[in-house]
């Protein structure tokens, strides 16, 4: 998906500017790694019927703040096909969202999120070089270029680059990407990415407590990660997982679950698993209109 179509929406609409006095750095990396750009490029891509796709929007916006860019109705791949796209930025997340009026050709619909790159070429030769398969070969759009590479375990991700890069505020609270991959090859997945993006381990925790993933009488293994492309929970698990969980690609961190959730409800949104409490902070699980399934949580030192 051309994330940075929608960013340059954004951009012309002048999205950057309002949201620019919404958010405040919390985190700052001292290194950039060879291809990153920052967290606030990462964009969960979030696909739904066309006819849900301004329910999904003001339901997004009311439960987290933040403002979309207009829709406009174009292809936004490198084979005929037909969606109206527009980006959704908040103080916590973004979202590139897409309506398809056609069928999505395969793998699109597959990939969970788009990385800005800083450079195209060297992005997808250090993928390769870190273990990843590049199942869709790079294609230029009008600013720019995308590919989407494949990590071991299965795990789609885009990769995207503009001729100019764009510029906008850096989260509140950096979202955290969810990545569920089996035990046999969550070690595998761990050294290509950080291979990749130059990130590091923050939290190896073998047995993690079950409730996290619906199973409070079994354990785990889950990873930290932190890299400058943002935040990374590896859940690796026997896939014996009660939904909705692993259908949840993306967590996001609030001031407060409580009046999230309040929020949210009053917007339409359904929750899934009520807030529980694990390794210091409280989370639920939620679907918006159209059927995206998101993770919500609260820290300890937020609380």
């Amino acid at each position: 998906m051309r994330a940075r179509f929608l960013m340059l929406s954004a951009t012309l609409f002048g999205l950057a500017g309002p949201m620019a006095a919404v958010v405040a750095p919390t985190v700052a990396f001292a290194q950039s790694a060879a291809v990153a750009v920052a967290p606030q490029y990462d964009t969960t891509h979030v696909y739904v019927a066309p006819a849900d796709v301004d329910r999904f929007v003001q339901s997004f916006t009311a439960t987290f703040g933040g403002q979309s860019t207009p829709q406009v109705v174009v292809n936004v791949l490198p084979v005929p096909s037909s969606t109206t796209s527009q980006l959704i930025q908040t103080p916590v997340g973004t979202v590139s969202l897409f309506g398809f009026k056609t069928p999505i050709p395969r793998p699109f619909g597959d990939e969970r999120n788009g990385y800005l790159v800083q450079d195209m070429d060297l992005a997808i030769k250090e993928a390769r070089q870190a273990g990843a398969d590049v199942i869709v070969s790079d294609f230029p759009d009008p600013i720019g270029r995308d590919a989407v590479v494949q990590w071991p375990g299965g795990v789609n991700m885009q990769l995207y680059w503009h001729t100019k890069v764009p510029s906008y505020a850096p989260f509140q609270t950096i979202p955290e990407n969810r990545v569920y991959v089996s035990n046999d090859r969550a070690a595998a997945f761990v050294k290509a990415f950080i291979a990749f993006s130059h990130g590091k381990v923050v939290s190896d925790e073998k047995k993690a407590p079950g409730i996290e993933i619906g199973r409070a009488d079994a354990t785990f293994h889950r990873i930290r990660i932190e890299s400058p492309f943002g935040k990374m929970v590896v859940l690796a698990t026997d896939g014996h997982l009660p939904y909705p969980f692993g259908h949840e690609n993306t967590g996001y961190e609030v001031g407060n679950l409580q009046d999230t959730l309040s929020k949210a409800k009053a917007a339409g949104v359904n929750v899934l698993v009520e807030p529980f409490t694990s390794a210091g902070r409280t989370a639920a699980v939620v679907e918006f209109p159209g059927g995206y399934v998101a993770e919500i949580h609260q820290t300890a030192a937020a609380g």
